[in-house]
């Protein structure tokens, strides 16, 4: 399926958004809750799958369902339809403080390659499938499991990175290691394996995991400072424990710096 032609700015420095604008009868599908707004007179439709022509009949759009479900997200994805004459507007934001990413898959060969929870929108056409891992090490220790998720079509696409992204550009045979929780996505001819960090130091006192993602090319990688488990990792250590109060982080007197600075609003 031809993916309809729709164009874009990104808005905006730490928390971003995209303004896709949609011609008469273009159309544009997203994860459902990444909505932000839209002009009067676009057509909002929740649908099974991505919509896609892979997805047509009932049968198609039970795969297509199913699909997202292995990959962890929404069963149901949104579209929104421009069916008036003039343009309209419609914008998505991103779920976390990063960098939205424009893919144009016609200049990736009609493949990305992305981890399950990086997608945000697409236009209509664009096909949102799974990629299921050839290598058993990749598959158990590479912090995505065996399946990620991937696009595919001729035309744009929108992922999401958390903190600050880094675009990279290996040659062939080039090699990179990643933490495995900071890939946000890749070309298809990336060769992606996991390696052993090595080590009983590293192993047992490093703190950065056991393993690496090794990623070679040729081909293109995209990397983000701030995966969301990590985020959400530091939320949580610092979070209260039964019902007690804070660590006192915010001052090297700890619960005593708390009372004298103010900061005991909870």
């Amino acid at each position: 399926m031809i993916a309809h032609e729709i164009d874009y700015k990104i808005y905006g420095e730490e928390m971003q958004y995209v303004e896709i604008e949609l011609d008469p009868q273009e159309g544009v599908v997203a994860e459902a809750g990444s909505f932000m707004m839209m002009d009067d007179g676009i057509k909002m439709e929740t649908i099974f799958g991505d919509g896609s022509q892979n997805d047509s009949g009932f049968l198609g759009k039970i795969l297509g369902a199913g699909k997202r479900i292995l990959t962890g997200e929404s069963l149901f994805m949104t579209a929104f339809y421009n069916n008036l004459t003039g343009k309209r507007h419609v914008s998505f934001a991103s779920p976390y403080p990063g960098k939205i990413i424009p893919i144009d898959l016609t200049a990736f060969q009609g493949k990305f390659i992305c981890q399950k929870d990086a997608f945000l929108c697409a236009a209509k056409g664009v096909s949102i499938g799974i990629e299921f891992s050839k290598k058993l090490g990749r598959g158990l220790f590479g912090g995505e499991g065996f399946i990620m998720q991937k696009l595919e079509g001729n035309g744009m696409a929108f992922v999401h990175a958390g903190g600050t992204m880094a675009k990279k550009v290996l040659q062939a045979g080039e090699t990179l290691k990643v933490d495995t929780g900071c890939i946000v996505g890749f070309t298809q001819d990336v060769d992606y394996d996991i390696e052993f960090v090595g080590g009983i130091k590293n192993t047992v006192f490093g703190g950065e995991g056991l393993f690496f993602a090794k990623l070679q090319g040729p081909g293109i990688v995209y990397i983000q400072s701030l995966p969301f488990s990590r985020l959400a990792g530091r939320v949580l250590a610092s979070a209260p424990k039964g019902g007690g109060k804070n660590k006192g982080e915010g001052s090297i007197l700890g619960g005593i710096g708390d009372l004298l600075d103010g900061d005991n609003r909870f």
